[in-house]
């Protein structure tokens, strides 16, 4: 029996992807630097064994799956090919796993995680589905139909992957340490789309997406009335969203989802979509919509006392404003506080503006130092060059951390790719 080795096993795909091999069946390690990622913890729940980067990990018998991060120098990497062992990168081996099954691949600048997680909630309560999101949860259900997957578009990786169904949520410029362009985005995302098998769910309200040309039906949905599916008489209120679904200008039912923002609405769209397209009844979509609880580090909350804490991926001016507004419509009667980490140099330094003027949208605002990458440890600006365009904005060490507490009840966004959980961690410590 093949025992797969996965290194970089604490990756947000690897460790999900170890999770959906081992819950199938398979046997299952990997190794990884020791620092503890939250990435970790459904692989130890598990038994998943996880050793510490070394070369000695790698024996005979294993097939080696590695982590992108990770360069062909790895020691790791190299052992196993001294040995001749198959060392698989994450995407090609994810690629022609997904090929066993009626593949649904999620991608987009934006909104990627949530919908993963939302179409592999929904989906699954009607046929047996395994899933992979990238917030590091993965299940593999042994008698799985569906298997719904997270494909990012960083590098390209999404090219590896031939699914039947591609719902592409957006095309925004990111990743400036790669991409060139927003044309450049957009061509990525083009050579996907030749590659899908049955149909492409493209969000209709997304320019870039209008232009997308493939061989197989491309369904659009959002808020405008032109799309294949739209929502229209939108209730906000504190405890959720209340939409109708209109099918090209008929109506299709009524929708209630527990979530906030607009970006919510056009996630629960594109599973509606997909669903309407496989047959999967309204009745039964609602019915798993009012049970979703969500993914990590997507509007995460904790409360202490009468004072709300959010922990949020956000780390592009887009992702910060859905962020704020999913806040103001849950919380109206709260200040809203941002406590942002910006993530790499370039993305910083590409979006500065953009960042500021986002950031603007809280009643307060803290900056934490740049985080920078494995790739880009440093950069040509620092904190105070986005701190400066965003008036009263306070540049927040852990050591101050105790000043959030002038406050008082308000929501406190900690947002960010990086590690601003510790910023969140220590406020809690005080609180408590």
């Amino acid at each position: 029996m093949t025992r797969y080795h996965f290194t970089g096993i604490k990756g947000s795909g690897m460790s999900s992807l170890a999770q959906i091999l081992f819950d199938a069946g398979e046997q299952v390690q990997g190794s990884d630097v020791d620092t503890y990622y939250f990435t970790e913890q459904p692989l130890r729940e598990r038994g998943i064994e996880i050793l510490t980067f070394d070369e000695n990990n790698i024996k005979e018998g294993l097939t080696i799956i590695a982590g992108n991060a990770f360069n062909d120098d790895h020691p790791e990497l190299v052992r196993a090919r001294e040995l001749g062992l198959e060392v698989i990168r994450y995407h090609k081996f994810l690629g022609e796993y997904s090929n066993r099954y009626t593949s649904i691949a999620i991608t987009g600048a934006h909104g990627k995680t949530s919908t993963t997680g939302l179409m592999s909630h929904v989906v699954g309560g009607y046929m047996p589905t395994s899933y992979l999101i990238g917030d590091g949860t993965g299940s593999g259900a042994q008698d799985a139909s569906y298997f719904v997957m997270e494909a990012c578009e960083y590098r390209r990786h999404f090219l590896a992957y031939h699914p039947d169904y591609a719902v592409m949520t957006n095309i925004d410029f990111d990743h400036p340490d790669y991409f060139t362009s927003i044309d450049d985005v957009y061509d990525a995302f083009q050579q996907l789309a030749l590659q899908v098998n049955k149909a492409i769910i493209a969000c209709g309200d997304d320019e870039q997406l209008q232009k997308i040309q493939a061989n197989v039906p491309v369904v659009y949905y959002g808020f405008d009335s032109a799309n294949d599916f739209s929502a229209r008489n939108i209730e906000k209120t504190t405890e959720g969203t209340k939409f109708d679904v209109y099918v090209r200008n008929e109506f299709y039912s009524k929708f209630f989802i527990p979530l906030f923002g607009d970006h919510t609405i056009l996630n629960s769209l594109a599973v509606i979509s997909l669903c309407h397209y496989e047959g999967i009844p309204a009745n039964l979509i609602q019915e798993r919509l009012n049970t979703y609880g969500g993914v990590k580090r997507r509007f995460t909350e904790t409360k202490i006392g009468d004072v709300v804490l959010v922990d949020d991926y956000a780390h592009h001016p887009t992702e910060i404003a859905a962020t704020l507004q999913s806040a103001r419509q849950k919380y109206p009667e709260h200040k809203i506080v941002a406590i942002f980490q910006p993530h790499t140099f370039t993305r910083t330094k590409a979006f500065l503006q953009d960042f500021a003027d986002s950031l603007s949208g809280a009643d307060n605002t803290y900056l934490c130092d740049i985080f920078g990458s494995a790739r880009e440890k440093q950069g040509e600006l620092s904190i105070d060059d986005l701190a400066c365009l965003i008036e009263g904005c306070t540049v927040l060490t852990l050591d101050e951390i105790s000043d959030l507490k002038k406050h008082g009840n308000a929501v406190f966004l900690f947002m960010g790719a990086g590690d601003v959980h510790k910023y969140q961690d220590a406020f809690e410590a005080i609180l408590k």
